[in-house]
């Protein structure tokens, strides 16, 4: 798709939706978004560069490979579970540090699963629409 209207778009909506999928993990495990729905609008952001200016650019913004991005999420994710067995807890209790920060609330554990669901959703999500655009350019 060559539409001069779409690029210009998409060079403007790119950094907001990266912006506002951060928010959106930030903000999850008080408010509704977290993990999964950042991921979403991050793998969106990156979808529609991918429509405007082709997959090999979206990969090259991009910087990994999201089956990458899926290896390093799922080992974050599993990694915030160990982290309250090394206190002698079950796998993936909750730890809370006591510092409080103005968005986000107290830094523990979930933050760092909700990091690990986020790299992993937008690994996945990526890797099926990078695979479409590209069989449909292919057809």
């Amino acid at each position: 798709m060559d539409s001069v209207v779409l690029r210009t778009a998409t060079r403007y909506l790119l950094p907001l939706l990266l912006l506002f999928s951060v928010f959106a993990l930030l903000r999850g495990h008080n408010e509704p978004g977290g993990g999964f729905v950042g991921g979403l609008v991050a793998a969106t952001a990156f979808a529609l560069y991918a429509v405007g200016y082709g997959v090999a650019a979206a990969r090259q913004l991009l910087q990994t490979s999201p089956r990458r991005l899926i290896g390093i999420g799922l080992l974050v994710a599993a990694s915030s579970g160990l982290i309250g067995m090394a206190w002698g807890d079950p796998f993936l209790t909750a730890r809370w540090d006591t510092r409080e920060i103005p968005v986000v609330g107290k830094l523990g554990t979930p933050l760092l699963f909700d990091i690990g669901v986020y790299l992993v959703v937008i690994g996945v999500a990526l890797t099926i629409i990078f695979a479409l655009i590209e069989a449909e350019e292919e057809a």
